[in-house]
């Protein structure tokens, strides 16, 4: 019997396949020809879990008070374990009865928050690139992404005033994200300033997401955008444990912000989940509050990482800024060479996978992304790949031929 007539939701069939899904396959059909991969593509980090958030993890586990179904708004002890953390780091009073929420890891809160905040033809601004989730999201929820191009002459920041007022005026939501995936870029105070002031003007939602909080190197401080005077009165903000803490595969996230944008999403999430297994956020409040001799360790390894790949990556040509934040390089594609072409010429000529920009957006196109998810050894292996098989950025010599 055919099962034609059994078709996906139009805003299933609307998505593009998920370019982290496709490489996983490209990934597979590699290894199977016996390729040796350096995996620089997903933003997974590559250490273990620190052991006292292990030892945390086992404890609970053990204790069957935590089997049963965890509360709807996370474990109030989780919460204040939160709150802790946002007043230590960035000095914002948060109450952890209102203004904080436990999430199954960033993606999904954000995704969520599309659902339960976007109606159908919503016009919600979206930079270019970006992270997926932030114009699948509301592409999901029947929202109109309109999408601000970013240009690596304003240093991949949004530019403001090029947005025209009909479009500002319409708008209800914007997503962003400094510390930046998929660019590294970093914004100065001024411009989370600026950009409050933009949206109390027009009465727009604004969504940040700080992901990338502690990968700072250099001296480098990142700001919240709770920091801002005025900002939690029309914005909330995206936490996850997974890159700082080694804790990806875990799925612990949290947003904070906004009470009453909060208490839509809380509702939403109720009809769909059951939250974190209380184990595991148990585990979370530790890594929170983990010395920051941790944290500083953490920094150091990605800060290694970065100095030799851009050390290595400018003997093959490429002039790549030092980044003051996150677990990426955003690279050039050779002259001529589009994202998808580049990255698969890559993966099939070294068996280095990178992602190509164009998956994060239409202004990501002419880019790669690369995680710093290897050690030295591995990174220096890839860059001994590419000058044998004659990969390098050379645009003078190609636009002169």
């Amino acid at each position: 019997m055919s099962l034609d007539w059994i078709v996906p939701a139009e805003r299933v069939q609307q998505l593009p396949p998920y370019v982290f899904a496709r490489l996983d396959e490209l990934k597979a059909k590699a290894r199977e020809q016996g390729l040796d991969l350096i995996d620089l593509g997903m933003g997974n980090p590559d250490g273990a879990t620190p052991q006292p958030v292990v030892e945390a993890a086992v404890a609970a586990l053990k204790n069957s008070a935590n089997h049963g179904y965890p509360p709807f708004e996370g474990t109030a002890s989780f919460r204040r374990a939160i709150t802790n953390w946002y007043r230590r780091r960035y000095d914002v009073v948060l109450d952890p009865d209102s203004e904080a929420l436990p999430l199954l890891g960033s993606k999904e809160g954000l995704t969520h928050l599309a659902i339960a905040y976007i109606n159908p033809g919503d016009v919600v601004l979206v930079p270019s690139p970006a992270y997926p989730a932030h114009f699948r999201g509301p592409v999901i929820a029947g929202g109109k992404v309109h999408s601000l191009i970013l240009k690596p002459e304003n240093d991949w920041l949004i530019d403001l005033a090029a947005i025209p007022d009909e479009v500002a005026q319409q708008a209800k939501i914007l997503y962003f994200n400094y510390p930046s995936n998929p660019t590294a870029a970093t914004a100065p105070r001024e411009f989370f300033e600026e950009i409050v002031a933009f949206a109390r003007k027009h009465e727009i939602l604004l969504v940040h997401d700080l992901c990338y909080a502690e990968l700072a190197f250099d001296g480098y401080q990142p700001t919240s955008l709770l920091e801002i005077p005025g900002a939690k009165e029309i914005g909330v903000e995206f936490h996850t444990l997974s890159k700082t803490y080694n804790m990806a595969g875990w799925r612990v996230g949290f947003v904070v912000g906004n009470r009453h944008v909060i208490q839509g999403l809380r509702t939403l999430k109720t009809n769909l989940d059951y939250g974190i297994f209380a184990a595991l956020q148990t585990a979370a409040e530790t890594a929170l509050q983990l010395p920051d001799v941790y944290l500083h360790e953490v920094q150091q390894r990605y800060r290694t990482r970065r100095d030799f790949l851009i050390q290595g990556l400018g003997e093959l040509g490429w002039d790549i800024p030092k980044t003051k934040a996150t677990m990426y390089l955003w690279v050039k594609c050779p002259v001529g060479m589009g994202s998808t072409d580049f990255a698969l010429n890559l993966l099939q000529q070294t068996g280095v996978v990178v992602t190509p920009g164009n998956a994060f957006g239409i202004a990501g196109e002419g880019y790669v992304r690369i995680s710093l998810i290897a050690d030295c050894d591995r990174l220096g292996e890839a860059l001994h790949r590419f000058k044998q098989a004659g990969i390098s950025y050379q645009p003078e010599a190609v636009l002169s031929t």
